[in-house]
């Protein structure tokens, strides 16, 4: 009775895993491997052209493993199970990042994170950019190119880097100094490309505070400064004539817009009320400050501006003392105040210098991340100004306490004025990137819109949750702009998605536990 039960109980556990077998397993229970097609694409030549998102650049610096992890590497893996060929990048020498020139640093190592904040590795790179590589290489992404730079003749030049006329990222492995980024694309007779590029154009302007000019309506790149916003219509111009070079013998592609950077935590880290009361080097000081401060507040009261006033809270966090270009210049009438109200020349005439066009900081004032480590320090170069103008050495230095004494300079603060250009740049470039898209039947990513999404409410990728918080919101790396390897991962999937429906391809997407969010201090 107990055999005839066990025959039975067996016979009806294979009915149950024979029900629920499926067409890719042909009833064995054992998957049969999934058939990947290219579809429409031709991935068998694939180069990608950018700047450091498409480097690899992570971490504030250009090292290998973030160069392996890079999105056109992870696109490349995918495309060799349906036809892709070989990917080369021009891989930097280690772990530790930056570049050496004739054995001097140009740009830093990396930086980890030491269990309190982000920095540096303390080792010394070892990428000497006067030991070209020999390419051709499929990766040319170019850490802080912008758009017209791809097109630019000696944009890789070693003789042209001292002079800030070439890049180093790309003299060191530049098929020749006076060949462009777009001619060793094309030398390459790409089938397939990825472009990626504009963001430069606009973040570094960002990233100075507004410390650039925003170029609309001017259509002379060669007098762009590093920091300035490029005129859209330039922008046009150089952006549909690389990708008419580049579809021009037939080959396929997908281009990514712009995000928004000001959703990315360079510059929503640093709180613009960071002065707290229980600071034991800054509580104490607060009712001298407001004394100090006292005579000032009434005369921009007098002066109609009442809310340009510096008051410091014995009970709360305070916001910065900032430097306003946008505000009119008040220096004369405060020091013309100040002498009417009986204040000693000299000390008149020096709060007008300082403060004629101060305020104090606002929620709508977006700090950049460098600032906080400047924030109240004392400012040498503001303390040697004061001493030189006679000043004794102890007033100085209390009048060159940064963000407390002395205005946050422009460099560390991108004012509400400035964030608008940097949005009508954004939009603008954007629209060029989509309708160039459309115009040549290429694939789209809409990266402003997925990471605004990723600022906004945080998105899933696999078992994990992608936020733009600096250090544990897995999305962004330690230097607040560039994304972490699972961050780079969660975009190249869709890229890929991109792809599929565009060109009828069935290309996987990569796993996120396979991709790392914060790389050791050694590796």
């Amino acid at each position: 009775m107990k055999i005839r039960n066990y025959k039975w109980l067996l016979l009806l556990l294979a009915g149950i895993v024979s029900g629920c077998s499926n067409d890719d397993d042909n009833g064995t229970g054992i998957e049969e491997p999934v058939e990947y097609t290219s579809g429409s694409a031709d991935f068998s030549h694939y180069v990608a052209i950018g700047n450091s998102l498409t480097a690899g650049y992570t971490d504030g610096a250009l090292f290998r493993a973030g160069q392996q992890n890079s999105i056109p590497n992870i696109l490349a893996s995918r495309f060799a199970l349906a036809g892709g060929g070989e990917f080369t990048q021009p891989l930097v020498s280690d772990n530790i990042g930056g570049l050496l020139l004739g054995g001097n640093v140009i740009t830093q190592p990396r930086l980890f994170f030491n269990g309190a904040t982000p920095e540096r590795v303390s080792s010394a790179p070892g990428t000497e950019i006067t030991n070209v590589q020999a390419g051709p290489f499929n990766n040319l992404g170019i850490p802080g190119a912008k758009s017209y730079h791809l097109m630019a003749p000696g944009y890789g030049s070693v003789a042209g880097v001292p002079q800030g006329t070439a890049n180093p990222y790309f003299a060191r492995f530049a098929s020749s100094p006076g060949t462009t980024v777009l001619e060793d694309a094309l030398s390459q007779d790409p089938t397939f490309f990825s472009l990626w590029i504009g963001n430069n154009d606009v973040l570094l302007y960002a990233t100075a505070g507004g410390a650039g000019v925003n170029r609309e309506g001017d259509y002379d790149p060669s007098s762009y400064g590093m920091n300035d916003i490029t005129d859209p219509m330039i922008f046009e111009q150089v952006y549909t004539g690389i990708v008419t070079a580049l579809t021009a013998n037939g080959a396929q592609g997908v281009v990514a817009n712009i995000p928004n950077v000001l959703n990315v935590p360079y510059f929503n880290t640093v709180s613009y009320k960071p002065l707290s009361p229980a600071n034991e080097s800054f509580g104490p000081m607060i009712p001298t400050l407001n004394a100090t401060f006292a005579g000032l507040n009434q005369v921009f009261a007098a002066l109609g501006v009442p809310e340009r006033s510096f008051v410091f809270s014995e009970t709360e966090a305070s916001a910065v003392i900032i430097k306003d270009e946008s505000l009119p210049d008040l220096s004369q009438q405060i020091t013309g105040a100040m002498q009417m109200a009986n204040v000693d020349p000299a000390t008149a005439g020096l709060f007008g210098l300082l403060y004629g066009q101060a305020r104090q900081a606002t929620e709508d004032d977006l700090l950049v991340l460098p600032s906080s480590s400047v924030i109240g320090q004392l400012n040498t170069d503001a303390f040697q100004m004061l001493v030189n103008m006679q000043v004794p050495e102890a007033t100085a230095g209390q009048l060159a306490i940064n963000g407390v004494t002395f205005p946050l300079e422009d460099e560390y603060v991108l004012l509400p004025s400035e964030q608008q250009d940097v949005l009508e740049a954004t939009t603008a470039f954007n629209e060029v990137i989509e309708a160039v898209a459309q115009q040549f039947d290429l694939a789209f990513v809409d990266v402003n819109a997925l990471l605004d999404e990723v600022a906004e409410s945080g998105v899933d990728f696999d078992e994990y949750t992608l936020n733009a918080r600096l250090v544990f919101g897995n999305a962004f790396s330690l230097d607040g702009i560039h994304p972490t390897a699972r961050g780079g991962a969660y975009l190249a999937n869709k890229f890929l998605e991109a792809i599929n429906e565009t060109y009828g391809s069935n290309l996987p997407p990569v796993k996120a536990a396979d991709y790392t969010t914060m790389y050791p201090s050694s590796m």
